[in-house]
């Protein structure tokens, strides 16, 4: 029987293996654990205020320069979810159409990558 700890390392590596492309975080990182843990904390910040500071602008041009970033760096991070929901988001932005299913899908996309880096290092949401 593995102890708690074991269990949680456990949930916390498929976790993030499930969340982050680790191979390519891995070779964005050249293997530093601590660059990898500082590159996941600036995303998750960034993904926040990005997914804050898009719903509160309503110019889509805007719009669609804040999904594109937010598509950017998660493609950086290997975090494949959140890139294809902000890439999503950007289309409707510069279509001009609805993106209430494009940024719920993404606020979703974001909550689990970030709670799996939270997870993954032991951090205070």
């Amino acid at each position: 029987m593995s102890s708690i700890m074991e269990q949680y390392e456990q949930r916390a590596s498929g976790s993030f293996a499930t969340a982050i492309d680790v191979v390519h975080l891995n070779r964005q990182t050249m293997g530093d654990r601590s660059l990898e843990r500082e590159v996941l904390e600036l995303f998750r910040r960034q993904a926040r205020i990005l997914l804050f500071r898009f719903e509160n602008l309503t110019n889509p041009a805007e719009r669609a320069d804040v999904a594109h970033t937010l598509k950017g760096s998660a493609r950086g991070v290997g975090a494949n979810r959140v890139a294809f929901a902000a890439e999503e988001l950007e289309r409707a932005a510069k279509a001009r159409e609805s993106t209430g299913k494009a940024l719920a899908e993404l606020a979703e996309a974001i909550a689990e990558v970030t709670s799996a880096i939270e997870l993954r290092f032991g951090l205070d949401r």
